[in-house]
């Protein structure tokens, strides 16, 4: 079946335009209703804040570092290219009580508890230094949604290239392949090297679908290794700046030249050293330019009446300026093999008028189709990489989901071109009992445990999955507004009783020196902070808080660990379970187990869905075959 792709897009318009008024009225809703003390429990303010220093970077942009002094044990939601406001609360005055001023910044980094932000030229760092108090707001991402309002509206009217892949896309014409005999990769397992043949076959678009331990990251940088022997220069990009990391840090490993477009998020000096800033600086002409710059601010700051040479001097700078400037960046992308960045950040002016023959789009099932039409303009092919079966795109507004905007590019391709997907099917992370249901319940039984994983446990004669029934009197689930969702305290605390009990029985010495870890994942992020507040009141844990993360399924996104809990949270007569319905979610959260997956849940709540009922016969399965 082919719908017309024009309506398609225009429609698709349309849904964002309601995601983006609904995401915009929350923000502001937030943001005036809640004190500042629960926005920076929610991770969306940063109080007591001092100023650091400022300085301007290797864009010659006036950037201002602050550091945070306390709450730092709380997650936030800072990171590289969020829009902030720096508040400034004055020092007292008698008459007319504190004012205080807000400053618009760009973060540029986030690094623990220090946080750089890029502020237009003339703002008062001096009055950053001399405020009684400070503290960073995030500001509403309008820069996301306008790239994505013009990606959709280029596309729409797009003719050549990025016209014929939509109209491809949007029907089910076959994508053209090249014809030659597949390459040997001695070190991949036979459905990879497959994945990377039928990568190098594309004209148009190839998939490759990596169900969870699978080796996709392996498989597209050999993917992307290999079609840098063919082609000079590819363009790499993902939704989140840690997936464009993780990747790019496998690519530096492999010995490729990678020019990183934006600051990573795990900032070290590996990271650093393939971001386009670090190597701008490190450049020899670097110093000279600095020098002129420097030039052209004490130029303008010591103006002189009358000064007719003024103009003059001031062109003849920033010709120099800009001659240098250009020398340095065409050399570090002559030089580079792999251009890297977010989807969105590949709208950066840096790339202006760049092509590549092939994108990759890492973690595209995870992604709005929107944003994987900002980079579509610069490619002539596009390979996509991810699990529609995963973590799906975040998205607020109901309607527009109703709608189909979760809809993503990758899940379009997946149903229409199944000859451009290959599957990856055979998994190096889990305990086979462990992979076994999400195998036959989501990839149709077609994805095998490795044979060095096939039993892999911790105990002997041990069950690889249990499900500890919470039923009864024993668990209550409580609503906790402002986002936070649903809260189990009697399930939470049963939880933390459960893992002490398996710890005692693997034993405390060896949890220590094997350094045997651990994940706690609740879908609800109330008790997620509950779990974590228990485990820093528990004496019985405090040796282990090193190895134990708690999070929600989104924070588990790409992780594994030995040992993965389970707090599901849902208990009421009705049986509602909300958004434990998007199975997806579940798909992740039981497969970062390497070798024991424990499930805590009102079994007579959730069991009156398919998959719950399933999971738990699966479950009680094989308790009886032991």
């Amino acid at each position: 079946m082919t719908e017309s792709p024009i309506l398609a897009l225009q429609q698709q318009r349309m849904l964002l335009e309601i995601e983006y008024n609904v995401d915009k009225e929350e923000h502001r809703r937030q943001m005036e209703a809640k004190g500042l003390e629960r926005l920076a429990k929610r991770g969306d303010v940063w109080l007591n804040v001092r100023f650091s220093r400022s300085y301007y970077n290797s864009l010659n942009q006036l950037s201002v570092e602050i550091v945070r002094t306390q709450d730092n044990d709380i997650e936030h939601n800072f990171e590289f290219g969020r829009p902030v406001y720096i508040i400034l609360i004055e020092k007292q005055n008698d008459k007319n009580g504190k004012k205080t001023k807000s400053i618009n910044g760009t973060v540029s980094y986030v690094d623990g508890d220090r946080m750089v932000v890029t502020v237009p030229d003339g703002t008062d760092t001096v009055g950053m230094q001399t405020a009684a108090s400070l503290y960073v707001q995030l500001g509403f991402d309008e820069t996301t949604y306008r790239l994505m309002f013009e990606a959709l509206d280029r596309t729409i009217g797009a003719r050549g290239r990025l016209g014929y892949l939509r109209d491809l896309f949007y029907s089910s014409q076959k994508a053209e392949t090249f014809t030659f005999a597949p390459l040997s990769f001695p070190f991949l397992n036979v459905s990879q090297e497959r994945a990377v043949n039928e990568v190098l076959r594309a004209k148009d678009v190839a998939v490759v679908h990596g169900p969870p331990g699978t080796g996709k990251t392996t498989t597209l940088v050999e993917a992307i290794y290999e079609t840098l022997r063919r082609e000079n220069q590819v363009l790499v990009c993902a939704q989140s700046n840690m997936a464009v990391d993780w990747i790019s840090e496998k690519l530096v490993d492999r010995g490729i030249n990678v020019l990183r477009i934006g600051n990573p998020t795990k900032v070290n000096d590996k990271m650093l050293s393939f971001t386009y800033e670090r190597r701008f600086e490190s450049h020899p002409d670097y110093p000279q330019l600095w020098a002129i710059r420097k030039s052209i601010r004490q130029l303008r700051a010591n103006r002189k009446r009358g000064d007719h040479s003024f103009h003059q001097k001031l062109e003849r700078l920033k010709e120099r300026e800009t001659e240098l400037e250009l020398r340095i960046r065409n050399q570090l992308f002559r030089e580079a093999r792999v251009i890297a960045s977010t989807l969105v950040g590949s709208a950066n002016r840096l790339l202006d008028g760049m092509k590549f023959g092939t994108l990759f789009i890492d973690e595209a099932a995870q992604a709005l189709e929107a944003t994987c039409w900002i980079p579509m303009r610069r490619a002539t092919r596009v390979i996509l990489a991810g699990d529609h079966c995963q973590l799906p795109p975040t998205i607020k507004s109901v309607a527009a989901m109703k709608g189909g905007l979760d809809k993503t590019l990758m899940q379009r391709i997946v149903e229409r071109k199944p000859e451009a997907v290959t599957l990856l099917k055979m998994q190096y992370r889990m305990n086979e009992a462990i992979m076994r249901f999400s195998s036959d319940w989501f990839y149709h039984g077609e994805v095998e445990a490795a044979p060095m994983v096939k039993y892999r446990g911790i105990l002997d004669l041990d069950k690889a999955i249990e499900w500890k029934d919470t039923s009864g009197d024993t668990s209550h689930e409580q609503f906790v507004g402002d986002n936070f969702g649903r809260i189990n305290k009697e399930e939470a605390q049963l939880t933390l009783l459960t893992l002490a009990e398996y710890f005692v029985r693997i034993g405390r010495q060896r949890i220590i020196d094997e350094r045997i870890d651990v994940g706690i994942i609740s879908p609800y992020r109330a008790q997620v902070q509950y779990l974590r507040h228990l485990i820093k009141k528990t004496d019985f844990y405090k040796p282990f808080r090193k190895i134990i993360a708690v999070n929600t399924v989104d924070g588990f996104q790409g992780q594994e660990r030995d040992i993965i809990v389970i707090s599901m949270v849902r208990s009421n007569e009705e049986g509602q379970i909300g958004f434990l319905r998007d199975l997806r979610r579940m798909n992740v959260a039981i497969t970062r187990a390497r070798m024991k997956l424990i499930i805590l849940g009102d079994s007579a709540t959730l069991t009156r869905h398919p998959f719950y009922r399933r999971l738990k016969e699966y479950i009680d399965s094989l308790s009886e075959t032991k």
